[in-house]
């Protein structure tokens, strides 16, 4: 027991003495470390002026969406009949995290960068204001393929080629990556918020509000295509029903006109006029039950579009965010000395093992 207790005090004496002389050791080279700190700190304070200040645009929506459709009850029998059916819309397609996942989706942010936006008097693209931002141009003077490439505002995904795929595609890994960021802040809340971060605040501002525009009118659109096609079909039924009332109620008029003092008992001269009435009287009857329905249509429609409410929108000026010179100028010469210690016991590890 006391044979273990003096290996244990013999192994701790030796590590604070090997302790001591790694420290004498770096001690000794207080100049070298002393020097890169400096060096590291210019080199940040260097960074900090060059490094260009984020700006971050937020937007924050609550969606109102009521779920179900009204109580139609009985009144479907007709509608069924035409082959129409009255149900929910869009059902929950786009809900919860899958509206977040629309916002970054390739096809949404191509199609917020080709909204048009009126940047010094001109008219451009957001996609051709990115490119700007990034001094993308200056760099495509050499390369013949890229220098002709232009955004134009509104452009269709047809007109596209592969070069115009492939600069989309890397603006697109660049927002998503590092600008875009959709979310929930609270969880217990029903409020989105939008955050877009880039180093030019007008588009950070143009973009968010081009995003929102884009996805609710998609969203919108989607959530209440079965509804608005049932009421279209509705209202084309409805119309020529009508059409056929009205053909028929000129029918009778011109049959009784053909009649008129007629011999009584010449009732066969009288069947057209018979045969009109029925049309009326079946089509008024048809026609009523579709002007219901229609009107039945025309509530499910306004149920089944959902609201978006915008919030908060961003204002100039936007947040920002700086990369300041102590910070520079602490983490430069922090990570400058860290490093230079780390090689000066990494040769001398070397030189131990060499001996």
């Amino acid at each position: 027991m006391n044979e273990q207790n003096t290996n244990d005090e013999i192994s701790l004496k030796e590590l604070i003495e090997k302790g001591r002389e790694w420290f004498s050791y770096l001690l000794s080279q207080w100049k070298i470390i002393v020097l890169a700190g400096i060096i590291g700190a210019v080199l940040g304070l260097a960074y900090s002026f060059s490094k260009k200040p984020v700006y971050t645009a937020t937007l924050s929506f609550a969606l109102e969406d009521e779920k179900g459709g009204v109580g139609l009850g009985g009144a479907l029998g007709l509608a069924s009949s035409f082959g129409i059916d009255l149900g929910g819309g869009g059902g929950s397609i786009f809900t919860g995290s899958n509206l977040t996942e629309l916002f970054k989706s390739r096809s949404m942010v191509e199609q917020t960068l080709m909204s048009p936006v009126v940047v010094g008097g001109k008219t451009i693209s957001l996609a051709e204001m990115y490119i700007q931002n990034q001094g993308w141009r200056e760099k495509w003077n050499d390369k013949p393929k890229f220098k002709a490439i232009q955004f134009l505002p509104e452009t269709k995904r047809a007109y596209f080629t592969r070069v115009h795929d492939s600069i989309l595609g890397v603006m697109y890994q660049n927002l998503s990556q590092s600008g875009l960021v959709v979310g929930q802040k609270d969880k217990k809340t029903a409020i989105i918020s939008i955050d877009v971060a880039s180093t030019n605040e007008l588009f950070s501002k143009y973009f968010t509000e081009s995003l929102v525009k884009e996805v609710s009118d998609f969203y919108v659109t989607t959530k209440s295509k079965k509804a608005r096609e049932n009421m279209d079909i509705l209202e084309r039924q409805t119309d020529s029903i009508r059409r056929e009332l009205n053909g028929a109620i000129t029918g009778v008029a011109v049959a009784n006109d053909n009649t008129f003092a007629l011999n009584p008992a010449m009732n066969v001269r009288r069947a057209p006029s018979a045969r009109r009435q029925v049309d009326v009287q079946a089509n008024t009857a048809i026609l009523t039950e579709l002007v219901k329905q229609t009107e039945l249509a025309k509530v499910t429609l306004r149920k089944e579009t959902p609201l978006i409410q915008i919030i908060d929108r961003p204002i100039l000026p936007l947040k920002k965010e700086k990369f300041s010179k102590a910070k520079g100028i602490v983490i430069g010469g922090f990570l400058m000395g860290f490093l230079v210690v780390l090689g000066l016991i990494v040769r001398r590890v070397l030189k131990m093992i060499q001996q």
